[in-house]
């Protein structure tokens, strides 16, 4: 973690909407991780998108206590993304402001009922896809999270691309292609951002998803810092 350069992934939110960070984990550690699929004991809930029409593929919430690295990441990125966070609310007047230590937080999700953790590991299969959507789970919600590719494009899957699209207020849609290798994470926006006008600061809508697998299997990791009740 000393060794991401925050400014300019900060600089990378406020410009674009999302923000990569190359090889946050190795290609032993993303084996792992998607290894831990067909482990049922180590989940809370399995969800299959097609049931809900949030898609096509599954995804699985992990159980506490989370398992290493996703406890060490969730805990390790949350201080300076709550900086980043933090100067978001201040730009849009907005009063509320994140702790800076991760346990913290929990305690106000914990004391508002929002007690069911919420990293997650998604599977996708040929033809699936992920419906753009939000990951809001109760009052308390962190403005930012992390979504790490854990199979490696061209070689496990092809398709599946993370897209991102922010919502202008009187004008068309803009979407995001972020490219993603094995290990690569990105940082974006679990609701909205502030953008900059002639007027001062405004809120620009955002929403995430994954386009249709063409062949093979993609893992992802999803970092989700609150909750859920």
């Amino acid at each position: 973690m000393d060794d991401l350069r925050w400014p300019d992934l900060a600089r990378d939110l406020d410009t674009y909407g999302c923000a990569l960070i190359p090889g946050l984990l190795s290609p032993h550690g993303c084996a792992e991780i998607a290894g831990w699929y067909d482990d049922a004991a180590r989940f809370r809930a399995t969800v299959v998108m097609v049931r809900h029409g949030f898609g096509r593929g599954e995804y699985r919430y992990f159980a506490y206590p989370l398992p290493e690295p996703v406890a060490g990441l969730r805990a390790a990125l949350y201080p300076p993304l709550a900086e980043i966070t933090n100067r978001w609310n201040q730009v849009l007047g907005e009063a509320a402001r994140f702790p800076a230590d991760h346990a913290q937080f929990l305690d106000r999700c914990h004391a508002a009922g929002q007690t069911r953790p919420t990293p997650l590991l998604l599977r996708y299969g040929p033809g699936d896809y992920n419906c753009l959507h939000q990951d809001l789970y109760g009052e308390h919600v962190f403005p930012l999270q992390v979504a790490v590719l854990l199979s490696e494009p061209g070689r496990d899957f092809e398709g599946g691309e993370f897209v991102l699209t922010e919502q202008r207020p009187r004008m068309q849609s803009r979407v995001e292609v972020v490219p993603l290798r094995q290990g690569d994470a990105v940082v974006f926006p679990v609701r909205y951002r502030p953008v900059q006008g002639g007027r001062g600061a405004y809120r620009v809508a955002l929403r995430h998803g994954v386009s249709r697998l063409r062949a093979g299997r993609r893992h992802t990791l999803g970092i989700i810092f609150h909750d859920a009740q």
